[in-house]
């Protein structure tokens, strides 16, 4: 599969895996797609966790009431960024944006791949969920999970969310939409 159809191809499956591990290699495969993303000043601030032990899944698949996708996950990448940033360019730190072009090339590998996630980020922000990630990871208090896919292989086929058509929401040289 080429980029162009992993972009139009990749969407947020929320839905069951089938009951089938992913294999160890590809999910390197996936995590090395990270690894090649841009970062702030080529700080590379994000590492990764990936979760394939049957126990460790199980306790984090245990963690989200709603979301099949979290529940039935035969392994998860945990994307961790330290929980006070060092600046390192005039004042900022730029963690946020290298994890999601991180996030980004996972998502694109994982399609590629025939697999499916989704990516969670806001679910991890309350009631203390990324700290009880972090805890099953043995994370140490200056790090912190931002981000966490669940990765399998789809159960259900599922339909592609419309997009708002170009002309909605890009233009040339000035502002005009």
């Amino acid at each position: 599969m080429d980029v162009f159809e992993a972009i139009a191809r990749r969407h947020s499956y929320r839905g069951p895996f089938r009951d089938q591990p992913v294999p160890r290699e590809d999910l390197k495969r996936i995590v090395q797609a990270a690894l090649q993303a841009p970062s702030g000043k080529n700080a590379q601030t994000t590492s990764f966790i990936i979760v394939d032990n049957a126990e460790t899944v199980r306790q984090i698949s245990t963690m989200h009431p709603t979301n099949t996708a979290m529940q039935e996950a035969r392994a998860y990448i945990a994307c961790i960024v330290d929980t006070h940033p060092e600046p390192i360019y005039e004042k900022h730190s730029f963690q946020i944006e290298d994890c999601a072009a991180a996030v980004q090339n996972m998502l694109l590998a994982i399609t590629a791949l025939g697999y499916a996630t989704v990516w969670i980020d806001g679910w991890l922000r309350v009631k203390g969920h990324a700290r009880e990630i972090g805890r099953i990871l043995e994370l140490p208090d200056e790090k912190t999970v931002r981000v966490i896919l669940p990765v399998g292989i789809p159960a259900e086929d599922w339909e592609q969310k419309e997009k708002k058509p170009f002309e909605a929401r890009a233009c040339f040289n000035r502002y005009d939409l």
